[in-house]
């Protein structure tokens, strides 16, 4: 038995209540970051941000849809993205419908543009750190993950 093997077997909530719990957290988490502007939708907005302040971004959201998993330069942002996650300790998770991610923060910028939703970063206002409720949630829930070897949980936003 490898350490990986016995850490994975803490008890985990399991169940569509712990992944609801989750989903709706994310949705707080959403409309609460973008209500005080410290939400960065892009692929390349949020690797630019990354690069200049990782200490500054406290959560991570990777979405894709079906079609897009054929997106070979997309999966690769996405594997660059999740290892510099990784390895600066930010909590990252997935979701499988940038349609119903477009419907919490809009799917366009103020002046019309479309938003590339495919990676949202969650930054800390201030340097005091954020103390949002759903991101503490999220961090519990992504936790609880690893613990049970999943390093990229996907979640389900609520309709």
């Amino acid at each position: 038995m490898t350490l990986e093997e016995t850490h994975g077997q803490e008890p985990v909530p399991a169940g569509s209540d712990w992944m609801q719990g989750a989903g709706k957290a994310l949705h707080e988490l959403l409309v609460s970051a973008q209500r005080r502007g410290c939400l960065t939708a892009g692929v390349y907005e949020s690797a630019k941000l990354m690069n200049v302040d990782p200490d500054n971004v406290a959560f991570c959201v990777l979405a894709a849809d079906e079609e897009d998993e054929g997106d070979i330069a997309l999966q690769i942002h996405f594997t660059l993205i999740q290892a510099f996650c990784c390895e600066n300790d930010i909590d990252i998770v997935r979701v499988n419908d940038v349609t119903k991610l477009a419907a919490v923060i809009g799917p366009s910028e103020e002046d019309g543009e479309p938003r590339d939703l495919h990676c949202i970063l969650i930054t800390n206002p201030n340097e005091d750190g954020w103390k949002d409720p759903a991101l503490e949630k999220l961090n519990f829930f992504c936790e609880e993950s690893r613990n049970v070897n999943e390093w990229v949980p996907t979640i389900t936003l609520p309709e």
